[in-house]
């Protein structure tokens, strides 16, 4: 038995709601208007460390950013 019951447009194009809600939310912060563009944009950067284990014990972290380059 089929379902009748309406797909999210999303879902239907094959993203997950991350992704959609990612696409949306980068489309609003290109359209704002300075300084709230610039505001924004500081807001999206995300630092971050990473330690690799080697014999039970991590390593020296390294700090990394996912920025966009600008």
């Amino acid at each position: 038995m089929a379902s009748s019951a309406a797909v999210p447009f999303w879902r239907a194009a094959g993203m997950t709601y991350i992704t959609y809600s990612n696409i949306c939310a980068n489309l609003v912060r290109k359209c704002l208007k300075e300084p709230f563009k610039a505001e924004s944009m500081n807001r999206e950067k995300v630092h971050f460390s990473l330690s690799k284990w080697a014999d039970g014990k991590p390593q020296k972290p390294v700090l990394r950013s996912d920025a966009p380059e600008v």
